[in-house]
């Protein structure tokens, strides 16, 4: 029989994959719920003393009256920002017994209404909303449904409750790391400018540069989200007379096509020139050489957050509405 780590909190997860049963069916012999046999059932539950398992009281009045999945609903079609907050919806959810029913539905509202409709038949307990930024909502209406729905970085109503990112926090963040790296010619290269991010994240690069009593004037370039416009914005900031010796860039793309257009050029970075991206997406920000320092949004933790608030919105609890800005993180790498 495997035992518990000493000092660690055994979780449902650990009694049924001890017990060899999904963690739903181990969920429903604890709590005496659902259709388990006899057998079975006393076979979790002597599973569950022998490792030490307490129940979570939160996950047992969950589990009595609901289906055990939540709904994830998305239009990040390429999961780049869905992928990490499942993954932190379901860390957050394991001990409830609760699993994550996903669905993408694009920019049609018509596939985001027969998703809707399918979660509803699958009697999911609530919803989480997610989108690809958070200026915008879902092309569908998730209001009066019969279901609690929590919204994850994207645009939710006024009286619902949004989970997002600090990107102000962030940004200012990463500027102030540039400055204590006696950088004082800084710019900030970025994506479109209709996107909400990209002036919160400009504002704050501002503010930060006017505390430190260096100029901002002029010191934005917007463009796209890609490697191709950082290569491209290298090639304007060196057009001119003078040169930044700090890039704190709005993602992980342009700063990699920043600090690739640097390295042609034959400017050292960061020698010559630090660069900060937004994101720490791994896959690109670890393989940029050199590894790139960057602001990591901290969706899996986002995602946790999410999926909890809304078990206690299931369970009846009262929770706070409006927007939550949850911290962001920056890694320092070389770059």
């Amino acid at each position: 029989m495997p035992s518990a780590v000493s000092g660690e909190r055994v979780t449902i997860y650990d009694v049924a994959q001890a017990a060899r049963v999904s963690t739903a069916t181990a969920s429903k012999a604890l709590n005496d719920t659902g259709r388990v046999s006899l057998e079975t059932r006393d076979r979790i539950k002597r599973v569950a003393r022998e490792l030490g398992f307490r129940p979570n009281s939160l996950a047992r009045s969950l589990t009595r009256k609901r289906s055990f999945t939540v709904g994830l609903l998305t239009n990040d079609t390429y999961g780049r920002f869905t992928l990490p907050l499942m993954a932190g919806i379901s860390e957050g959810l394991i001990d409830h017994g609760v699993s994550v029913f996903l669905c993408a539905i694009g920019d049609n509202p018509d596939l985001a209404r027969i998703h809707v409709d399918a979660m509803l038949d699958k009697q999911v307990d609530g919803i989480i909303a997610t989108g690809k930024r958070i200026d915008r909502p879902l092309p569908v209406d998730l209001a009066h449904l019969s279901v609690p729905v929590v919204y994850a970085l994207m645009a939710g109503p006024r009286d619902g409750i949004t989970l997002v990112p600090d990107d102000r926090q962030g940004a200012g963040d990463a500027v102030r790391h540039l400055l204590a790296q006696g950088r004082q010619r800084i710019v900030h290269v970025t994506g479109p400018s209709e996107f909400d991010v990209v002036h919160e994240r400009a504002l704050a690069c501002k503010q930060a540069l006017v505390e430190a009593g260096v100029s901002a004037e002029d010191n934005v370039l917007f463009g796209s989200w890609s490697e191709h416009w950082g290569h491209q914005a290298v090639d304007v900031l060196w057009s001119g007379a003078e040169k930044p010796d700090g890039i704190f860039c709005g993602n992980d793309q342009i700063a990699r096509g920043v600090v690739d257009a640097l390295r042609e050029r034959g400017v050292n970075v960061p020698g010559d020139v630090s660069v900060v991206g937004f994101d720490n997406w791994e896959i690109v920000a670890k393989e940029t050489r050199p590894p790139l320092t960057t602001v990591d949004m901290n969706l899996k933790e986002l995602g946790r957050q999410a999926g909890l608030a809304l078990v206690r919105l299931v369970n009846g609890e009262a929770v706070e509405t409006g927007v939550w800005k949850l911290p962001c993180s920056l890694i320092i790498r070389s770059s």
